[in-house]
């Protein structure tokens, strides 16, 4: 990938996911049997996505695959082989495979130890949740982009679009024994933030798609009134009026929005 094609997985932190867990005081022993626990639950590895992806892949593509493994074997220092890493999470991401490009996003973090490379892992993990249609694929991505967004927490426990994150990715794979956390992770940092626009467009958005549009107007205005130029506010508010039978109001702000993103 390139470091434009690396910035463009990186954006998509702004517009995706976050939440609140404040400071992370959790023992580094109970940490890793966290992990471990985590890691046990999934149904596949690396290993398995790599062969049943890569027959797929056209002769250019292999190749590129290929040599990028190679220059990996053969490169020592930390930083060089996190720049290999960031090349092989992009082109992987590029042959629409989110999961072996969580992967090797997470190789980069897990050398760089940075809140940035934690959330682009994460971020990434989370684009397999929501894309991928496999129960055990789903389940290795799940683990590893709440584990990501908990790191980048860990080392900034400020950031709400870390926290949001988190809580998207939990809204995304629901956990089977508390099916609302993501959403309830949300409502909590929504009290804490109340004029925060990105929560509000967050929950605004998840309101949509559950038909509660007049909720997601209320949201939507208040972020309006604290952010008029928000693109994201101003687009979702188009598809909210719409929705709760505000159809003048909706045309106006789709045009409003057309012209943001032109």
């Amino acid at each position: 990938m390139t470091k434009l094609q690396w910035a463009v997985i990186a954006s998509a932190i702004g517009m995706f996911f976050i939440l609140y867990l404040g400071c992370d005081t959790t023992p580094e022993d109970i940490k890793a049997l966290e992990k471990s626990r985590a890691l046990a639950a999934e149904s596949t590895d690396i290993n398995a996505l790599l062969q049943e992806a890569k027959p797929a892949l056209s002769g250019i593509s292999s190749s590129t695959v290929l040599a990028l493994e190679t220059e990996l074997e053969e490169t020592v220092s930390d930083s060089a082989r996190a720049e290999v890493f960031k090349r092989l999470a992009s082109k992987w991401y590029e042959l629409g495979q989110p999961a072996i490009s969580g992967y090797y996003a997470q190789q980069v973090a897990e050398l760089l130890g940075t809140e940035e490379s934690w959330s682009i892992a994460g971020t990434t993990y989370t684009i397999c949740i929501q894309q991928s249609q496999e129960q055990k694929i789903r389940d290795f991505c799940t683990g590893r982009a709440v584990q990501a967004f908990e790191s980048a927490i860990s080392l900034n426990p400020e950031e709400i679009a870390h926290q949001v994150n988190l809580a998207l990715a939990y809204t995304s794979s629901p956990p089977p024994d508390n099916p609302m956390k993501g959403i309830l992770m949300l409502r909590d940092l929504n009290q804490k933030a109340p004029d925060n626009v990105l929560v509000l467009n967050t929950l605004a958005r998840l309101a949509l798609q559950t038909g509660q549009y007049s909720k997601a107007v209320e949201r939507l205005e208040h972020a309006l009134e604290l952010a008029p130029g928000n693109s994201n506010t101003i687009c979702l508010l188009a598809e909210a009026y719409q929705g709760n039978g505000e159809a003048e109001k909706g045309k106006a702000f789709e045009e409003k929005c057309r012209s943001l993103t032109r």
